[in-house]
Parts: structure tokens; C-alpha cells; sequence
């Protein structure tokens, strides 16, 4: 990948092909949303999809969005997603995923 790319895509510039909203979900039907939603996307040759977790309430992070991290790194999930960012500082809810192109 170029850098003006990458560049593109850690600024939140690259457009989300797809969305997937985890709000209210458990933490097991949000993993297996997230397993869904990526094998989906990058079947489909999607390049870049966005992941929204939420803030968490309080003080405290959300659950889910301290595991998603977890879960991307599983080996089902790993060959799968080339880069994960956050594409806007002042929304750490959401999560752009760069996904591999398929060979």
C-alpha cells in the first residue's frame, strides 16, 4: 500500500464501504456480528469498512470496544484486516477497517 493511501485512511478520509453498528448487542452477538460482517465485507472485495462500538458509559470504556482489538486479532479474523483506526479523534466509538485485498 502507498503512503498517500494509508495516509488517506488513518485521517478518515477513505470512505466506509459498509457499516456495522454494534450498540446494544451483547458482547456474543456482537462478536459474531463483527465475524459476519468482516468475512461479508471482504467476500465482497470491500476495501475499508467502519466498526462502531460506542464510548462505553461513565467513566469506563464499553466492553465492547475494549475486546474488538481482541477479536480482530484472532487467527480467523487476522488474514483478514490489514489496518485498524480510529478515523476521527474526537469519535473513539468508531473503528475503520482497512481490509486485504483477496488474491
Amino acid at each position: 500500500m502507498d503512503a498517500a493511501t494509508w495516509q488517506r485512511f488513518r485521517s478518515g478520509k477513505l470512505a466506509a464501504a459498509r457499516k456495522l453498528d454494534l450498540h446494544g448487542m451483547t458482547a456474543q452477538r456482537a462478536f459474531h456480528a463483527l465475524v459476519t460482517f468482516v468475512r461479508s465485507a471482504h467476500a465482497d472485495r470491500l476495501r475499508c469498512v467502519e466498526v462502531v462500538t460506542g464510548r462505553g458509559s461513565g467513566d469506563e470504556t464499553g466492553i465492547l470496544r475494549r475486546e474488538l482489538p481482541l477479536w480482530l486479532n484472532r487467527p480467523d479474523l487476522r488474514p483478514l484486516v490489514l489496518g485498524a483506526a480510529h478515523p476521527h479523534a474526537a469519535n473513539p466509538g468508531a473503528v475503520r477497517l482497512l481490509l486485504r485485498r483477496m488474491r
